[in-house]
């Protein structure tokens, strides 16, 4: 299935033949034009990584991971086991909160699951503020996707051997595996930049730049290069907001939707498609998880333990991320950045220079937020995502545990949702930009819808608090066949909202400084994402009941929507362009200038 798909691209590893090629900007600086095999390459780690993502953090972790704790735990005022020989009825289950000790703590065991991973994307925040920002130099933007790739693969494989005494154990592979997954992602954000500038289309409408806006959207045959125009800042007036010529003055400026701009177009093309992909690849898993589950439920396995069915799905998902990780190592090129002096130490031992380059990559990141405080669009646009980041995430887990403690849903079940949810997520990916374009939707406002619709599942869920619904026995999620629906919602919004607010914040990034803006862009992401969980897991300890949750997801859905309608992504794009332009110049100054920076993406006050 998946390789009528690769076939469809006609991959090829030659480089396109009479491709227009940028002058190198520094020592090393691959500008070999993107080919379909290198976007293919970049395609088949969202293809691997994405099936984690989706049918493991979105499915099998939380229900694994609670049903461990379950395993493992006793009832709240009996004190009788939860699962097992010992264990009461279901109906008087229901009645009481399993609880089990977390470092000498009591908490329920749905808590459990979202404190483990608020403690995830908490770790994952320090770990890729400490690494990805080192993917802009020499070859480490490869070397990080693929080793957070195999080691968070290897995560989701150990879960076979977890028992429900080892949940501790499984909560620290859940905290690795999601630690990567996040990581990794971030430097894969960071390829696509690097893979728009150097695409041979990109490079010919270059040579457009001084002709009428029109005529960006016909076919290109001439050559130009992009890179000169850097060299002088005065070019940045007959500039489009993505460097491309246009009419001088604001008119020129107006006179086309910041939709037209073929960097854009092309970026967004990509990352949909991308996404696209990833989704698919997770429903095609999710289908052979489903089919795997059925057939272990009719063994012994599930007798001996409730969770291992799951762990041999997870098994399943381990290897699928770690093969086509692989596919990746072979087709994506290194695309290196430049040298890196402290990465080169003399006599000092290997500790010594690990520790030289995670202060580089706190010291890089702190740079790169003194560059955004300078650019008022970018800051405007990170605090939404900040908010808008962390609902997201907290939705997706708060579902999952809701539809398997409240609506007693089977794990059979849990999965026919996340089809439904992925389904519907690889349709919005598709979908959003055909809708942007038909109604001349700018990328922010395709965003407020997205997010507008977002907050119909939270209050949706509360509608079963007023006394009447209530009584209904129906509305307000208290039937398992309710959540269906509203994973359609989520599925499509969470696929616009990926694909926009990704393309969208690259628009707003200094050329050459993809990296370490993307590592701000995820550390802003789980710096926040790890809140939502761990206050719907304080809220679920104080009222025994998932579905308090709603509250807080309700508020923090509409708060980043007025930051979102506030930017400006023309004005954004001139300032990056213009921050660009300094940067570059200040990298050609003189060698001692450049040591004492360590290479860092910043300007002297």
């Amino acid at each position: 299935m998946l390789s009528s798909i690769f076939a469809a691209f006609s991959p090829s590893s030659e480089p396109v033949e009479g491709a227009q090629q940028r002058p190198p900007r520094y020592a090393g600086d691959d500008t070999t034009p993107t080919t379909h095999r290198e976007i293919l390459g970049w395609y088949a780690y969202g293809i691997a990584a994405e099936v984690f993502a989706v049918c493991g953090v979105g499915s099998f972790l939380p229900l694994t991971l609670e049903q461990l704790a379950r395993e493992h735990g006793t009832l709240q005022t009996s004190h009788l086991p939860c699962w097992g020989a010992g264990a009461p009825t279901n109906g008087t289950q229901t009645d009481e909160q399993c609880m089990v000790g977390v470092m000498g703590v009591q908490v329920t065991t749905s808590s459990f699951a979202m404190y483990t991973f608020s403690l995830a994307v908490l770790i994952q925040a320090l770990t890729l503020i400490s690494f990805s920002a080192l993917a802009d130099y020499e070859s480490n933007r490869k070397t990080l996707l693929l080793s957070f790739g195999f080691i968070g693969s290897a995560t989701s494989m150990l879960f076979v051997l977890i028992a429900p005494s080892m949940y501790i154990i499984g909560s620290i592979l859940v905290v690795i595996g999601v630690t990567c997954l996040g990581s990794s992602f971030v430097v894969l954000n960071s390829f696509l930049p690097v893979l728009v500038a150097n695409d041979p289309s990109i490079q010919e409408q270059q040579g457009r730049r001084g002709e009428e806006m029109s005529s960006l959207h016909r076919d290109h045959n001439t050559e130009t290069d992009e890179w000169n125009t850097w060299d002088d800042a005065d070019s940045l007036d007959g500039m489009d907001p993505m460097g491309h010529g246009i009419p001088s003055g604001e008119e020129g400026l107006k006179s086309k939707d910041q939709s037209s701009a073929p960097e854009l177009q092309l970026s967004t093309k990509i990352s949909s498609k991308g996404i696209g992909l990833g989704y698919f690849a997770a429903v095609f898993v999710q289908i052979i998880s489903i089919l795997l589950l059925v057939v272990l439920s009719k063994t012994k396995l599930s007798e001996t333990s409730a969770t291992l069915p799951m762990r041999f799905v997870l098994l399943l998902v381990g290897i699928w991320w770690c093969a086509f990780t692989f596919v990746s190592r072979r087709w994506l090129r290194t695309r290196p950045g430049p040298h890196l002096d402290t990465s080169s130490s003399p006599g000092a031992s290997k500790w010594r220079v690990w520790l030289r380059l995670v202060g580089f990559a706190w010291k890089s990141l702190w740079q790169t937020v003194k560059l955004a405080v300078k650019l008022r669009e970018v800051i405007i646009f990170l605090v939404a995502w900040f908010l808008l980041s962390d609902a997201m995430a907290t939705v997706s887990g708060t579902a999952i545990l809701f539809a398997r403690t409240e609506l007693q849903m089977s794990t059979v079940a849990v999965a026919l949702l996340s089809i439904t949810v992925t389904l519907s997520g690889m349709t919005g990916a598709f979908l959003w930009p055909h809708v942007s374009r038909r109604f001349s939707l700018k990328p922010n406002h395709t965003i407020l819808v997205c997010i507008a619709m977002f907050e119909i599942i939270p209050l949706y869920g509360m509608l079963a608090y007023i006394p009447f619904v209530n009584n209904w026995g129906v509305i307000g999620l208290q039937k398992p066949w309710e959540i269906f629906p509203l994973g359609i919602i989520h599925g499509l919004v969470s696929g616009g909202l990926a694909s926009y607010c990704r393309s969208f914040f690259g628009l707003l990034i200094p050329p050459g400084n993809e990296a370490a803006f993307y590592a701000l862009y995820a550390a802003t992401d789980k710096g926040s994402s790890f809140i939502g969980p761990a206050v719907v897991g304080v809220l679920i300890d104080a009222t025994g009941q998932v579905r308090s949750g709603f509250f807080f997801i309700a508020v923090i859905i509409v708060l980043p929507m007025p930051l979102v309608w506030m930017v400006n992504a023309d004005k954004g794009r001139r300032e990056a362009l213009a921050m660009g332009d300094v940067l570059e110049k200040s990298h050609s100054g003189p060698a001692e200038d450049a040591q004492e920076a360590e290479g860092l993406l910043a300007r002297e006050q």
